[in-house]
């Protein structure tokens, strides 16, 4: 417990910034739901507008979040379809109706309830108690938001959740239903299998010319050589530019004398420990029978310091640690909790420590080891100073230098050695160039960004075959290229993809054989039972499909058993059919803990249907209104 929580700091710290600051994606309702005026309104709700500004916001806000789960790959056409787009308008109107049912309701929440709920946010507390107000407002600030914002957001929130709580909580499973359910999962089924496989009947298929010929008429998508381009470009960035940057001896040395702190190294200590878990609301005498038993380590270690380890290993109740012989390894103030942390840096190296009181409980401290404060010398950290001095140079370069670059591609069209020679920038090749970005390579290659696929496939940069504008393909990166050879799109010769042909029309015409003859088969099996090609029995149920393929598992299960044997049968597509033959059915053995959780898994989806009922309900309520004509505008990723 005590060691997972300190190495794992970086992971508690973004956990307090999810806690801090919600997405507010559903309950985040203020900011847009306010009334404007001045622009055209998308719909109306409770009789209050939802304007045109309140829509492209929320537009903006999906096209953000897009952004940053595709990336460079993000295409802002995925946003221009009606369905998005009303999807969007539908969450808005949602949220219009539960801010009206919340004021007519007179839901509020109290000042004091909260901040009630501000000072308990984790990692907001200093040492002695006190909240942090300086942390709480620039972390906000990092966010771009004031902490008047920041509370009106999370008053909206908990009145939201004052609202919806009821709904949720009203969730219901009758014990006969959550019964079924599980016994439909339970019931297990004796079956065998008889599969006609595609390739057991490719021989009897016979293919002509005709066929083949018609494949490649109706599927000549398939057979489609898009247009490719070879092509030579430049590329300008901050690593072009520190790479024709000199550093002297004397500029490193400056740099490291006043930045010395930044080669500072802290003393850290290596420390092992023993805890005797006493929980803060624990019972007096809950406490008293641990800090009794950590004073009984303490004395067996007073005559024998040596058996620390041994000690540890045997009582210590921190999992993290214990096995270790209470190692902690090093850390450097501030790491551990605050009595922790300053026993520790209070003891001599071998010596023990008193009982030391944390929320924890009761830490018998040893310091195993000490690595005193340092500053690492010149040589040690000069090729850093020399990269960072590189780096800062080329970045001031940058702005002079981009705006060279934009102005030679320009103005010398016809070629990029010009502004390559100026610039002592290297010309590259890039050959087989197609419109769409290479699947399986990142964006982040500059030949394989949009922007520049799209810049280099222009039409008049085809045509014409002048250089394309300065492209910025990632910050403080600027690229140009031209076509050196284009190639249109064409269609592969038929004799080229006979074969291919021959193969896929010969397969598909041997899936037909096998569903046909699988069908026959399984209707003489209807009519007169037989176990011949089948495999042997095994026992399948919906917990335990035995790797057979959903498709016909789906259909395997929902078989009319109520006279056995039963057989169903399930074309497979192209890998040919499969028949069931079901001898036996039975109730498997009920789970205690799997019925709990599957009532828990029913419960939760009965509770999302009743939200979005109670919602349609608000929704109906509040007379909603719409300008459809004011959402059809195209999206653009500007937008």
């Amino acid at each position: 417990m005590f060691e997972y929580i300190r190495t794992h700091q970086r992971l508690m710290q973004f956990l307090l910034l999810l806690i801090i600051f919600p997405s507010f994606a559903f309950f985040g309702i203020e900011s847009y739901t306010r009334s404007r005026g001045g622009d055209t309104a998308v719909a109306t709700v409770a009789g209050s507008p939802i304007s045109q500004q309140d829509f492209d916001a929320a537009l903006r806000d999906q096209l953000d979040r897009f952004r940053q789960m595709y990336g460079p790959q993000f295409d802002a056409k995925m946003l221009n379809t009606p369905e998005a787009k009303q999807n969007i308008l539908d969450e808005l109107i949602a949220r219009k109706a539960m801010a009206a049912e919340i004021a007519r309701k007179k839901l509020t929440i109290s000042d004091a309830t909260l901040q009630q709920s501000i000072l308990s946010t984790p990692g907001l507390v200093k040492p002695d108690g006190s909240f942090d107000t300086e942390r709480y407002k620039s972390l906000l600030a990092a966010q771009g938001m004031t902490p008047a914002m920041y509370e009106q957001r999370l008053r909206q929130d908990m009145s939201l959740q004052q609202l919806l709580s009821a709904v949720q909580g009203s969730a219901f499973v009758p014990k006969t239903v959550a019964e079924r359910f599980s016994a439909i999962n339970e019931q297990e089924r004796e079956v065998q299998a008889l599969t006609l496989k595609t390739d057991d009947f490719a021989a009897r298929v016979k293919v002509t010319d005709e066929m083949l010929k018609s494949y490649y008429e109706k599927n000549a998508a398939q057979f489609e050589i898009p247009e490719q381009i070879n092509a030579e470009y430049v590329i300008l960035n901050s690593d072009a530019l520190a790479a024709q940057t000199t550093v002297s001896d004397a500029d490193v040395q400056s740099y490291y004398e006043q930045n010395k702190k930044l080669y500072s190294v802290d003393e850290t200590r290596r420390a092992s420990h023993i805890l005797i878990t006493a929980a803060k609301d624990a019972s007096d005498a809950d406490k008293a029978k641990a800090k009794a038993k950590a004073e009984s380590i303490l004395a067996q270690l007073r005559k024998k310091p040596e058996d620390f380890a041994k000690l540890a290993k045997e009582n210590s109740q921190d999992p993290g640690s214990a096995e270790k012989g209470g190692d902690l390894d090093f850390f450097g103030k501030g790491a551990m909790v605050p009595p922790f942390d300053a026993a520790a840096f209070k003891l001599k190296q071998g010596e023990i420590s008193d009982l030391v009181l944390s929320d924890f409980g009761y830490h018998i401290i040893t310091v195993t080891g000490i690595k005193p404060a340092a500053v690492k010398t010149l040589d040690e950290v000069k090729a850093q100073i020399t990269a960072e001095i590189k780096k800062q140079k080329a970045g001031k370069a940058y702005t002079e230098a981009a705006e060279v670059f934009r102005d030679l591609v320009y103005e010398q069209s016809d070629s990029l050695k010009p502004v390559a020679e100026k610039l002592k920038l290297k010309i590259e090749t890039i050959n087989a160039l197609t419109r769409q970005s290479k699947p399986g390579m990142p964006a982040t290659v500059e030949t394989n960004s949009p922007k520049f696929l799209k810049a280099i496939f222009a039409d008049d940069v085809v045509k014409k075959k002048h250089n394309t504008e300065a492209v910025e393909v990632a910050p403080n990166t600027l690229m140009a290229g031209r076509i050196v050879e284009y190639k249109p799109a064409s269609k592969r010769p038929f004799e080229e993809v006979k074969a291919a042909i021959l193969a896929q029309v010969t397969h598909k015409e041997a899936a037909a054989l096998a569903e046909k003859e699988g069908i026959a088969k399984l209707a003489a099996l209807k009519a007169a039972d037989s176990t011949a090609g089948f495999t042997e029995s095994k026992v399948v149920s919906r917990l335990k499909n035995q790797d057979i393929p959903d498709v016909a598992f789906v259909d395997l299960m929902r078989a009319d058993t109520s006279k056995l044997p039963a057989f169903v049968g399930t074309h497979l597509g192209d890998a040919g059919y499969i028949i069931f033959r079901i001898s036996k059915v039975s109730q498997g053995t009920p789970d205690a803990a799997r019925r709990a959780s599957e009532v828990q898994q029913l419960a939760n989806v009965i509770a999302q249907q009743n939200l979005y009922s109670y919602i349609d309900v608000l929704k109906q309520k509040a007379k909603v209104t719409l300008n459809k004509a004011a959402v059809s505008a195209p999206v653009t990723a500007a937008q």
